[in-house]
């Protein structure tokens, strides 16, 4: 059977991640989280006060990072390791999304993580979700998706998420954040976010879960058996 790669972009709580690793369980593939990584970036820059506008300071510290993900069993769910320490619970806190976007803007942060992540999906088989998979990870995906959401929904879902891990933010301080994020994630030089040419757009506002994964596992289905009778003939 061939394999693909599902690249899955989109704004910041949009679902994506969540509708991600659902896909990749349907279709037995591994799951990428790569806004886990930039987020373990940053988390490595404050907890080490690296300055962002240093590039010999900035590649000094990404040559001392190693970012991994492990299984966890008896939640299901992939964790993040930073240089082996598990940090998936603190990358998702406020103090690291306000400044996880600035991180990402630098050339490069972006050029290292670029290149872990081509290396990941070297073999196909993979669903990976991030701002640029479609256009710079992996142009050249067989099926991309472009994901985003009402802002005042993407907000509710993010305050969700944080209540769920004990964290309580108001939903204008969180939607005032998803507001900066997009801003810079559209804007930045480097890599910005935007829907590639063949990408699927999706809104998912008003979609449940299931919904959505279904719908991404049917186009991935599709694109798997055109894959097959292309190698067939």
């Amino acid at each position: 059977m061939p394999k693909i790669i599902v690249a899955i972009d989109g704004y910041s709580s949009c679902g994506k991640s969540t509708t991600a690793k659902l896909v990749a369980r349907q279709l037995n593939y591994p799951y990428i989280d790569t806004g886990a990584m930039y987020r373990a970036v940053t988390l490595y820059f404050l907890q080490n006060h690296i300055s962002l506008t240093n590039p010999r300071e900035t590649q000094q510290a990404l040559n001392n990072i190693h970012i991994s993900f492990k299984r966890h069993a008896e939640l299901g769910r992939n964790d993040t390791y930073l240089n082996g320490l598990n940090v998936e619970d603190e990358i998702r806190k406020m103090y690291v999304s306000e400044k996880v976007s600035d991180v990402s803007a630098i050339a490069e942060v972006r050029h290292a993580l670029v290149a872990q992540q081509q290396r990941m999906g070297k073999t196909k088989g993979i669903v990976m979700d991030g701002r640029d998979i479609g256009t710079v990870v992996f142009p050249q995906a067989e099926l991309k998706i472009f994901m985003t959401a009402d802002p005042l929904i993407r907000a509710q879902r993010r305050q969700m998420e944080l209540l769920e891990k004990g964290e309580t933010v108001g939903l204008a301080e969180i939607a005032e954040n998803l507001k900066m994020r997009d801003y810079i994630d559209t804007h930045r030089a480097e890599s910005p976010l935007k829907q590639a040419e063949d990408a699927i757009y999706v809104d998912n506002s008003l979609m449940t879960l299931d919904e959505q994964v279904e719908l991404v596992v049917r186009l991935a289905d599709e694109q798997i058996g055109l894959s097959l009778r292309r190698s067939a003939e």
